[in-house]
């Protein structure tokens, strides 16, 4: 029987973006009966530390890789990927990279190409979603390939708030929140002279972004603790952009919109929000098949959008949203996505099914 196994590591944020969505698939995996086979998990603020404990995490996971090992690597690993990766063949291993980020995109940290490369190393990918596995496909991936749709988000909170939108009696309300500056939500000061026709509300460092400040229908609060916001958070949609437009979403955190599955996507599910997200955005069309929000082309088409919803609509959407929030809470996309992966790479192999835990 084939194991899975893992490297944990150390994470100096298991609160932002990156470091929940590692630690929630490795809490996942670890539910599945997976084997860590680097290091404890940890979360030493020192550098020096961070570093000596991830190597020796490494080293770890090469002397204990086996055979028929299906290892998961979740992509970027830092300076280690292609070593594991070549490791992990010589030992007869099999490796499956998912990716949380491309270095490409954003970061601009590698070219296109050198990032291809470095995927190819691995047996199998599991990119963010549909449009960037075929924009893989496009640059010359040709390794097996799936497709996460949206990152799990684990959390024992769950969302005291009814949610039902009763029009006549109040504006819709929606809500932003993330970490706030200017490269990546300047847009936010332009909507908050422009709301009509519902309610805004913004969780962040208010500090992020000078000049941003209440006004009708737009308030700004201070970061909430993540439980704490899917417990309490009263609002009737999350909304999903990024960029410095109200049009479009632009600049390089914009336009990553257009590959990526963002993780506040997942946060704003688990709290039992449907989405409102930029129609161009890579899980537009995971939000509209699945019925968890509404696609803009602009943000200027919200009310008219939200006008056009009757309360029997927004019922049908919260009942999407509350089944994919406790999806997402139990980890089904990493399961769904490592069956897939255990099939292609073993085929006729008695190899665990990691759809459902092991007895």
């Amino acid at each position: 029987m084939n194991r899975i196994c893992y490297l944990s590591r150390n994470y100096k944020r298991t609160t932002s973006a990156g470091g929940k969505a590692k630690t929630d698939n490795e809490d996942t995996l670890r539910d599945l009966g997976a084997v860590n086979i680097g290091l404890s998990r940890s979360s030493s603020q020192n550098s020096t530390v961070a570093f000596a404990r991830n190597l020796l995490g490494v080293v770890r996971a090469c002397l204990l890789m086996r055979r028929g090992d299906l290892v998961l690597l979740q992509y970027p690993v830092k300076k280690y990927f292609t070593f594991l990766c070549h490791a992990a063949r010589l030992r007869g291993a099999r490796t499956v990279a998912v990716i949380h980020d491309l270095g490409s995109f954003r970061r601009k940290r590698l070219t296109v190409e050198q990032e291809v490369n470095r995927l190819m190393q691995a047996d199998y990918v599991v990119a963010s979603n549909e449009v960037m596995a075929e924009w893989l496909r496009l640059q010359g991936f040709s390794k097996p390939l799936g497709a996460l749709g949206f990152f799990d988000y684990r959390s024992p909170a769950r969302n005291v708030h009814t949610g039902e939108l009763t029009y006549g009696q109040r504006l819709p309300r929606l809500v932003f929140a993330g970490a706030l500056g200017l490269r990546k939500n300047a847009f936010l000061l332009e909507l908050q002279d422009r709301i009509a026709g519902y309610e805004m509300a913004v969780y962040g460092n208010r500090g992020g972004l000078p000049g941003l400040c209440d006004h009708d229908h737009f308030a700004v609060h201070d970061f909430l603790p993540a439980d704490d916001f899917i417990a309490h958070v009263e609002a009737d949609f999350g909304l999903l952009w990024d960029g410095d437009s109200c049009d479009e979403c632009s600049g390089s955190f914009g336009e990553y919109l257009r590959y990526n599955s963002p993780h506040r996507a997942s946060f704003y599910l688990r709290a039992c929000l449907p989405v409102v997200v930029w129609r161009d955005a890579a899980i537009a069309g995971l939000i509209e098949r699945e019925g968890l929000g509404l696609c803009v082309t602009s943000l200027s088409e919200i009310p008219a959008a939200l006008s056009a919803i009757t309360p029997e609509q927004y019922a049908r959407m919260k009942a999407n949203v509350r089944r994919w929030a406790d999806r997402l809470d139990r980890g089904e996309s990493l399961r769904t996505s490592l069956s897939a992966a255990s099939r292609a790479l073993f085929p006729t192999s008695t190899s665990y099914a990691p759809n459902r835990p092991r007895p």
